[in-house]
């Protein structure tokens, strides 16, 4: 594995971008950008419904240490609407990522975040795509959501995005096109949300049923005993990732790290 020639963030005032694709609200992305010596590739991190970039930052370091280049994207992702964040979260990572000259441009998502990578790349195609890692995607959409949709206090918590992400017809996951690019699942089943995973008919990482993250087409697949909300700092999620985009494949063993 190569290692970190070049090391240095771009403060984030200068990565704020201001879109208008969101006219009912004012929203901001923020990115982190940390060059590293393999500069044809750089890798983007996005973060899941009511996260922060925070919550992939141990991903970003371990990635820059793979001697990718990392583009950590912060989004609102309570602001908005599927059709509205995609753009402008994947956009940021994307513009900082061909600021750099990169050739290949990976994602590494969580949750929320791969539904918005396969939503933006199949309204404008992204031609430097290259590997993809979803960590708890709801590719078919989570059953959570079609039984908290009739709750006031819902989207108090969830936002209109992720009112989108259920299992119905008209639901996002449904419409999206099939998988083109090359894509590696990685889904949990350490549940710590008893309330949640007792609306959910099989293993589930407690937002997520195993069986709903997968996508046709995907290349690889990974079941590991963490949440949801832990996948992403999983030292065992971290190897398989790294491993994926390299080489396109996970690591075949099996730990309960």
């Amino acid at each position: 594995m190569s290692t970190i020639a070049k090391n240095f963030r771009i403060p984030a005032a200068a990565a704020l971008l201001v879109t208008g694709l969101l006219a009912s609200c004012v929203s901001v992305t923020r990115t982190e950008l940390v060059m590293s010596d393999r500069a044809t590739e750089c890798v983007v991190l996005l973060h899941g419904l009511n996260r922060s970039w925070r919550a992939m930052d141990k991903m970003a370091l371990a990635l820059q240490a793979e001697g990718f280049t990392t583009v950590n994207v912060d989004y609102p992702s309570q602001q908005g609407t599927v059709e509205g964040l995609a753009p402008m979260a994947v956009d940021s990572g994307l513009a900082d990522c061909r600021f750099t000259g990169a050739t290949k441009i990976h994602f590494v998502t969580h949750s929320l975040g791969g539904i918005l990578l396969r939503f933006a790349h199949e309204q404008v195609p992204i031609p430097e795509l290259g590997r993809v890692v979803m960590l708890g995607p709801p590719n078919r959409g989570s059953e959570v959501i079609d039984r908290a949709r009739d709750w006031a206090i819902a989207k108090l918590f969830t936002g209109e995005a992720g009112m989108q992400l259920g299992t119905q017809e008209d639901d996002i996951p449904a419409q999206l096109a099939p998988i083109d690019f090359e894509l590696g699942v990685i889904a949990g089943t350490g549940s710590i949300n008893p309330f949640m995973s007792a609306m959910l008919p099989d293993a589930d990482d407690g937002k997520v049923t195993v069986e709903r993250t997968k996508a046709d087409g995907m290349a690889d697949f990974l079941v590991v005993r963490n949440s949801h909300f832990s996948l992403m700092n999983s030292d065992t999620v971290i190897e398989n990732t790294a491993s994926f985009l390299h080489t396109g494949h996970f690591l075949d063993v099996d730990s309960t790290r």
